[in-house]
């Protein structure tokens, strides 16, 4: 499965984006059993997780910095999740990735390592 995000950018703080991540290689059944999660990554720093969404999208988790103000969704017909992103801080700025892992359980995933598939990466800078 290949992956590929948009939609960042520059934006005050106190502003939104929405993020996308559009998988291909895969039918949209096929996507359906792929756990989903977003991380970001600021140099310097550790991939941090930021949300993660079940292979239904019934079941969520957010870091506890973007609690309250990151939503994560999924169109398993359209083989795109989504991230949500308001109330924007600049210590949210980072490049974000999303990330694919295929499961059979119904486990959800926050680790890096967990994740076999990448996207390239977006920029989303958050200014003050």
């Amino acid at each position: 499965v290949q992956l590929q995000a948009s939609g960042g950018g520059l934006v005050q703080a106190g502003g939104s984006l929405r993020l996308s991540c559009l998988a291909s290689g895969v039918t949209g059944g096929t996507f359906s059993r792929y756990v989903m999660g977003w991380f970001r990554y600021v140099p310097g720093k550790e991939r941090d997780f930021v949300a993660t969404i079940s292979r239904s999208g019934g079941s969520t988790t957010y870091a506890d910095s973007v609690k309250g103000r990151f939503t994560i969704s999924r169109d398993n017909a359209k083989k795109t999740v989504y991230l949500q992103m308001d109330s924007l801080k600049p210590e949210d700025t980072a490049v974000y990735y999303c990330a694919a892992k295929s499961s059979i359980m119904t486990a959800m995933y926050y680790s890096s390592s967990d994740y076999s598939y990448w996207g390239q990466g977006t920029q989303v800078t958050v200014s003050s």
